[in-house]
């Protein structure tokens, strides 16, 4: 099923669930009910309430952007820091240079055609890719410099390796969810208790308030939507791409 599917689905169901409760408790509500006498506290209460739930849901939104804007800076720093060792390498010896660019291939067509299938799908890092970065760094460590051009050359090579490496793991760590299980029980249950505040202040059957009523709990549901939907920086709708590889490494055929 598609996320925007699950979007529209969950705003229309906020929606009918606000309606289909607000008229079954104007249908039972007494003949001498007056909507109009609402204490002045439960406006209060409901107001903070509003406020205090809106902040949460700001402060949520703001968290797991960052972590999936996160997860794109390790991506594009990785894909980088390869293009650099490719390209310094160019002053190594002919049979040198193809080796260790051929592994560069290798790992970039990895990442882009099948972990990143396994990251979006299962929330993880392939072993495969691990072994074949671990020979890339294999053939810069173990070659030794033949002049001072290349030995000038050799360190920062092994710089960009350390680079690269470090922005994998930390990927692999950008790999899960963001928002723990436990704000999320948090921010359903003030979403509850935010929309059934409004059956508090007793809202009438007039087109106006049923409207007002569907159209702030389809806001809250699109809200909802939004941080599940960036808690999984790697997959979903609106997640990290492989792009920073792609157009580095175009020839990988990712």
């Amino acid at each position: 099923m598609s996320d925007w599917l699950v979007l529209v689905l969950a705003m229309l169901g906020a929606c009918a669930v606000v309606v289909v409760i607000t008229l079954v408790r104007h249908k039972r509500a007494p003949e001498d009910e007056d909507p109009s006498e609402t204490p002045d506290v439960i406006e209060y209460m409901t107001m903070w309430i509003g406020v205090v739930y809106a902040i949460v849901l700001g402060l949520a939104i703001a968290g797991v952007w960052e972590a999936r804007s996160a997860a794109q800076d390790h991506v594009q720093a990785e894909a980088q820091a390869l293009h650099e060792i490719y390209e310094r390498v160019r002053i190594y010896p002919p049979d040198v240079r193809d080796r260790i660019r051929d592994d560069v291939n290798a790992y970039v067509g990895h990442v882009v055609t099948t972990e990143w299938k396994e990251m979006a799908d299962h929330g993880q890092i392939t072993p495969r890719g691990t072994e074949l970065l671990t020979q890339v760094r294999h053939d810069v460590t173990d070659y030794q410099p033949k002049n001072d051009f290349e030995a000038q050359a050799y360190q920062p090579v092994l710089d960009q390796m350390a680079t690269a490496d470090e922005a994998r793991n930390a990927r692999a760590d950008s790999t899960g969810a963001t928002m723990p299980p436990v704000v999320w029980w948090g921010l359903l249950a003030g979403a509850v208790i935010t929309i059934g505040m409004v059956f508090a202040l007793q809202i009438r059957r007039t087109r106006r308030e049923l409207v007002l009523a569907g159209l702030f709990s389809a806001t809250i549901a699109f809200m909802l939507f939004l941080i599940w939907d960036f808690d999984a920086p790697f997959s979903r709708g609106i997640a990290a791409s492989a792009e920073p590889f792609l157009s580095l490494f175009p020839h990988t055929g990712g």
